[in-house]
């Protein structure tokens, strides 16, 4: 009782931390990128935050879950304790800020209390190599569709006097150089996941138990790739690495491509949105039951012995 005491505080430190650190980077993220463009209209505080914290969502859920593994794993913790104790811990925690994101419906955008980026002349420019277009604009953030001047690779320079209607977009302000293309991808399939998890309960609470049910039962089901060799980081990597597999599957599955292969070969038998949580539980139990084959044998090798 003790040990699921100890798992159960370890489960809800790690989501709450990951939840709040993911939440607060992102919400700076957001703010970064909201600045960057002139055509957006600012946000409010609330409107943003929620949007954080549906990024931040998923990122919590398969973060804890690894790591309530890894903790269970190293202190050799009886696994089919370990999983319903991580399965409905993470449903409680991911149905609990799911409900509240759904009911804090985001604010209209603000019309004041911002500060303009920038003075008359101000330039943009795409990229720094000198082959992508620029803009000069003439009086600055406060009108960005009002007069400016373009610069365009092997044309020569000209004046606009409105660019309401202009089909070239206006380049976002260079805070910064853009991240690394592998964080890109995880960023986006994150981003795919909280989508998903949110769609699904707004299409009621069945839904909704039933997708992210049988995600937490197939990745709950990974612990076996934590157990992978004696070395404890070395593990950990190897289930970072398994989980990173299936946030890119769950991405990919979701798509609507997939959406249109499912409904072709499921029409008359079951709805097509039964195709993802259907795979994701059958996985689970494919994984679980060689998992308990393993530990069969190994104990009936050890009785023998």
């Amino acid at each position: 009782m003790r040990n699921l005491a100890k798992l159960a505080l370890f489960f809800s430190l790690s989501f709450a931390i990951i939840f709040l650190a993911a939440t607060g980077i992102q919400y700076l993220s957001l703010r970064v990128e909201w600045a960057r463009d002139l055509l957006r209209e600012p946000e409010t505080f609330l409107s943003v935050i929620i949007s954080a914290a549906r990024w931040a969502l998923p990122l919590a859920m398969y973060a804890s879950i690894l790591l309530a593994l890894s903790y269970a794993a190293r202190k050799r913790y009886f696994a089919p304790v370990t999983v319903i104790c991580v399965m409905v811990l993470s449903m409680c925690f991911n149905f609990g800020i799911s409900f509240a994101l759904y009911q804090w419906k985001p604010a209209p955008p603000a019309q004041t209390g911002f500060k303009l980026l920038g003075e008359n002349g101000l330039i943009l420019s795409n990229a720094l190599n000198g082959n992508e277009t620029s803009v000069v604009l003439l009086k600055g953030t406060a009108e960005p569709l009002g007069p400016r001047v373009m610069a365009i690779p092997d044309r020569p320079l000209f004046f606009q006097e409105s660019a309401a209607n202009t089909s070239v977009k206006l380049p976002l302000i260079p805070f910064g150089n853009d991240s690394p293309p592998f964080v890109k991808s995880l960023s986006s399939d994150i981003v795919l996941s909280g989508e998903q998890l949110q769609k699904r309960f707004s299409e009621g609470y069945q839904p909704y138990l039933i997708y992210a049910g049988a995600l937490v039962f197939m990745l709950s089901s990974l612990g076996f790739a934590i157990k992978f060799s004696v070395w404890p980081l070395a593990n950990l990597f190897i289930g970072a690495l398994a989980f990173r597999g299936i946030l890119a599957i769950e991405a990919f599955l979701n798509t609507s491509e997939m959406q249109d292969i499912f409904d072709e070969f499921l029409k008359n038998i079951m709805p097509s949105s039964m195709a993802v949580p259907l795979l994701f539980f059958g996985f689970g139990l494919l994984v679980h039951t060689y998992s308990f084959l393993v530990f069969v044998s190994r104990r009936r090798d050890d009785d023998g012995d």
